[in-house]
């Protein structure tokens, strides 16, 4: 990773928010999570240590833009919970036209090269699910330990949610790579690595790992019916299709059995979760307008 990037504020919106960046940060959310034997190299080390400073500010700078609205969030828990419930209809990128345009007009190649980004972005969510779920207060661990288990098929290697994702990249036959994917769908997925691995942004990957949940169903549905459109069929679909029922009782358990106690216990947390779910909406929403420049 030869490439060197600058820390200064008045550089970070063209350093971060850009193709190199993105490419480089997910190249090494790849490397460093991957299992490995113990390894002495100093210069890993000191490479690892220089991401981590500027995920950081990545991070950052994706709080600046979403504070003010985030700051709005009410810190009463069932007030909280209502305003977050709200964000599926009035969060960024909710109603996005490319969904039904996905469902009803989309070709085949057009399914595939989306798919094809989204699949290439994928940070995994039963990962992050794991990675935030530790240390976490009782009632919201048991909920995010209930929510893996789904995504691992609760013991049944047919019903994990990732080989079934897998599936779909063959039957597509798409090629995701990092190099051929839009720096605004690795930004996605290099946000929510960066909640979920950093301990003092837990709060903000509960928010953001809650947000999918509520917000995915919808669109889901369309994507599944453009994919039954182009003659997929029911097992081919059936990564789409189950997220588009079973996400929408994860979200009411994630409400009532994650967000509320958590904050009911420290109404602080209430701000953290608020910005990590509108920094998960307002990248999913790059998303969304890239890939509408780019399909359209």
């Amino acid at each position: 990773m030869a490439t060197h990037y600058r820390c200064d504020a008045m550089d970070r919106r063209s350093q971060f928010l850009a193709d190199d960046f993105q490419r480089a940060l997910a190249h090494w959310n790849r490397r460093r999570l991957q299992p490995r034997l113990p390894d002495r190299e100093d210069r890993r080390f000191d490479d690892d240590m220089r991401m981590q400073r500027l995920e950081r500010a990545f991070l950052e700078e994706l709080r600046d833009e979403v504070s003010a609205d985030a700051a709005a969030a009410p810190t009463h828990p069932d007030a909280f919970v209502a305003w977050f419930e709200d964000l599926k209809q009035t969060g960024p990128g909710q109603g996005d036209p490319l969904f039904p345009w996905l469902a009803e007009h989309a070709t085949r190649d057009e399914l595939r090269w989306f798919f094809e980004q989204e699949a290439a972005g994928e940070a995994g969510f039963d990962d992050l699910v794991a990675y935030t779920q530790v240390k976490l207060p009782v009632s919201a661990k048991l909920e995010l330990a209930r929510n893996y288990w789904d995504e691992m098929g609760r013991g049944n290697r047919a019903g994990m949610h990732g080989p079934m994702l897998d599936a779909l990249v063959e039957t597509l036959a798409v090629a995701p790579r990092i190099e051929t994917t839009l720096w605004q769908s690795l930004a996605l997925a290099n946000a929510m690595t960066a909640m979920a691995t950093h301990r003092d942004y837990a709060w903000h990957s509960v928010g953001a790992l809650g947000v999918i949940e509520l917000t995915a169903p919808g669109r889901s549905a369309q994507v599944a019916k453009g994919l039954r459109r182009i003659g997929l069929s029911d097992r081919e679909r059936r990564y789409f299709d189950l997220h588009a029922v079973l996400d929408v009782k994860h979200s009411a358990d994630w409400n009532r059995e994650a967000l509320h106690p958590l904050v009911t216990d420290d109404p602080r947390r209430a701000t953290a979760i608020a910005e990590g779910a509108l920094i998960r909406l307002r990248c999913g929403e790059r998303c969304f307008d890239a890939y509408r420049a780019r399909l359209w």
